[in-house]
């Protein structure tokens, strides 16, 4: 079973509020989740765009999100440690966090995927989406997804 990715903020295939925009206060969108299998030991995050004129665009990587949670509050800080263990990876802006969706023109489609793996990973802050993805071979349980668009 996969696990179930939503937000609060948006439904599947509709429009990001402005508020976690380039056009808004650039923070991250409350998420949601639920049906993390059996033997779970911490989730991860990735948010890509892949119309983004140079290829896909990594907006936020978020990792080692304890097991036990069942979200993300909107506005997380843009620290490479959070108090509860989770850490961030850079963005394709080089920056730790999240960055917003501000597409040059059209409309782009922004994808979360959750991720449920059976262990911690031994990344440090500020690891890339290729970092991430290459330390979570082999430890996927289970994964989510949910897709919003934005334009300007």
């Amino acid at each position: 079973m996969s696990i179930s990715l939503t937000s609060p903020a948006f439904a599947a295939g509709a429009p990001i509020p402005a508020d976690y925009s380039c056009k808004g206060r650039r923070i991250s969108p409350p998420l949601a989740w639920s049906n993390s299998p059996a033997g779970t030991k911490s989730l991860a995050l990735i948010m890509d765009d892949p119309d983004a004129p140079g290829g896909t665009f990594v907006h936020w990587v978020i990792y080692n999100i304890p097991a036990s949670s069942l979200g993300l509050p909107e506005a997380i800080p843009t620290n490479g440690q959070l108090v509860d263990g989770t850490m961030q990876g850079n963005n394709g802006a080089g920056q730790v966090g999240y960055t917003a969706p501000c597409p040059p023109s059209g409309t782009h489609r922004y994808f979360f995927k959750l991720y449920a793996l059976d262990t911690v990973l031994g990344l440090s802050p500020n690891a890339t989406k290729d970092q991430l993805l290459k330390a979570m071979e082999g430890h996927i349980l289970s994964n989510g997804e949910l897709m919003g668009t934005f334009s300007k």
